[in-house]
């Protein structure tokens, strides 16, 4: 059997173009925030440091998307938990009333 048969010709051009595009990337090494600068404390209290570690879906980012470290991250993770326990933010999304 030839390669033809498993449909490798037409994989090979894809691969070339992600291969481009992984080139051309700019990867940038995130550093955790709260390692850098020393001076911030996460408090559950403190909405505002908060409100960037959660989607607008209201789930919790991860930390290879928001460049925390593993102990940072859990001290987020538990803080906006508590946060949420006493309604300062929201589980989910606000939902829209149903028409």
């Amino acid at each position: 059997m030839s390669r033809k048969e498993f449909g490798r010709g037409k994989e090979r051009g894809r691969d070339k173009d992600k291969m481009k595009k992984k080139r051309n990337m700019i990867v940038r090494n995130k550093v955790c925030r709260f390692c850098a600068d020393r001076k911030i404390t996460i408090d559950y209290k403190d909405v505002r440091l908060l409100s960037p570690f959660i989607t607008e879906r209201g789930k919790i980012v991860a930390r290879r998307i928001s460049g925390n470290c593993a102990i940072h991250q859990r001290e987020i993770t538990t803080a906006i938990k508590r946060a949420r326990i006493i309604a300062l933010i929201p589980f989910t999304a606000t939902q829209l009333p149903m028409a």
